[in-house]
């Protein structure tokens, strides 16, 4: 969860909170790292994302960061969780450990540099319906490149998967395990060449999809939970079964009778997302993928097509029969493209706190887009200054 801002008490609730610049600033404090040796090939000291080529960047020579694993800032991350444990396990406590990996630039230690060999990863295929919406920047990667990318991204999940660990075992250790809620989750999901793309900023599934999962000894059963839920149906399940006060704001629904194997008796029939910088929105379902966008907002995440202005569009996917998302078939769908806007723009009308302002007589494309505006963006027809 990126805070790109200084920590404050009492910030999002938390008592204690050492937010990005902090961690780091300590991390390059208390750990001095040791000299690699000279055959070792190594990452750049800096990272420059769209300056450098996008093989660069993205690792495509799937390069250790010049550290080892006992020195890397997530390993620090991890043994300041343990250290939070370790100090107050004899209270009730709440703490949420966040990992950068495995996002770009894909870091890992040198020990982990031969984990996953290039060749054993094959690149998705990228059709000829994706050429109008591959970025720019991704257009000169090739096949090798793909594979090394992709290779560096799992040897990042790796070395992810073993600082959760030494998390989990420090619960284990302090037994606090049989007594702790834990639920391990992401704030995205990421493209590995689908589409083209090695990125986020987009709503093919890929990108949406994330993983849940939740362990309470005693409490919840093991289960494989098929339907769809969202990320704000987290924050309600946790105070379900802490047994807390609901949130003074809660547009979730609790996940707990799934975790307790019984029945639910409304389970989603959609997910919504969206994606303001380049405005964006998607619902998905069990069989269909819905997305529209203004198409008037030239990006300025770094993800510029050969169409920076497309205009208004929308896209939509049979899943059941095109699970890749290539077929757009809004033309053969007017009915459920019609459905789906509607549906949006309901979840926008209940949950968007500007909902109030919306403006009148706007046609159902004009009131979406109206939510689809950043609201740190610039008025309409003024010049943002940069």
């Amino acid at each position: 969860m990126h805070f790109n801002r200084p920590a404050a008490p009492g910030l999002c609730g938390f008592d204690e909170m050492v937010t990005e610049g902090e961690i780091t600033k300590a991390w390059n404090a208390e750990l001095k790292p040791r000299s690699i040796p000279p055959e070792i090939r190594t990452k750049a000291a800096q990272w420059r994302p769209f300056q450098d080529p996008a093989r660069i960047w993205l690792n495509a020579d799937k390069l250790p960061f010049a550290r080892f694993d006992s020195e890397m800032r997530g390993t620090y991350i991890g043994r300041r969780a343990v250290q939070f444990l370790e100090e107050n396990r004899n209270e009730a406590f709440a703490l949420w450990t966040s990992f950068q990996e495995p996002h770009s630039p894909f870091d890992f230690p040198v020990e982990d540099r031969d984990l996953f060999r290039e060749h054993l990863f094959r690149p998705p295929r990228v059709g000829p319906e994706d050429a109008w919406q591959v970025p720019l920047i991704f257009r000169d990667l090739s096949d090798p490149d793909k594979r090394g990318i992709i290779a560096a991204y799992y040897t990042s999940v790796a070395f992810l998967d073993r600082n959760v660990g030494r998390v989990l075992d420090a619960l284990r250790r302090l037994k606090l395990e049989d007594d702790t809620f834990i639920v391990y989750m992401a704030d995205h999901g990421y493209d590995l060449g689908q589409h083209g793309r090695f990125e986020k900023h987009c709503g093919y599934d890929p990108s949406l999809r994330v993983p849940l999962v939740m362990r309470f000894p005693g409490r919840i059963r093991s289960v494989v939970v098929s339907d769809l839920t969202e990320h704000i149906d987290v924050p309600a399940t946790i105070c379900d079964v802490m047994g807390l006060d609901p949130l003074p704001v809660e547009h979730g629904h609790s996940l707990r009778p799934y975790i307790e194997g019984r029945r639910v008796d409304h389970p989603r029939d959609h997910i919504f997302s969206e994606y303001l910088e380049n405005e964006e929105a998607f619902i998905r379902t069990a069989d269909w993928k819905f997305i529209f966008c203004s198409g008037r907002r030239e990006r300025t995440d770094g993800y510029k097509t050969d169409t920076p202005k497309p205009g208004r569009y929308r896209r939509l996917y049979d899943l059941r029969n095109d699970p890749g998302e290539f077929k757009d078939v809004t033309a053969a769908h007017p009915e459920l493209v019609e459905k789906f806007e509607k549906l949006m723009l309901e979840r926008f009308r209940t949950s968007h706190p500007e909902c109030s302002s919306e403006p009148q007589r706007l046609s159902r494309a004009e009131a979406i887009e109206f939510y689809l505006r950043p609201r740190d963006a610039a008025p309409a027809g003024v010049s943002p200054q940069r």
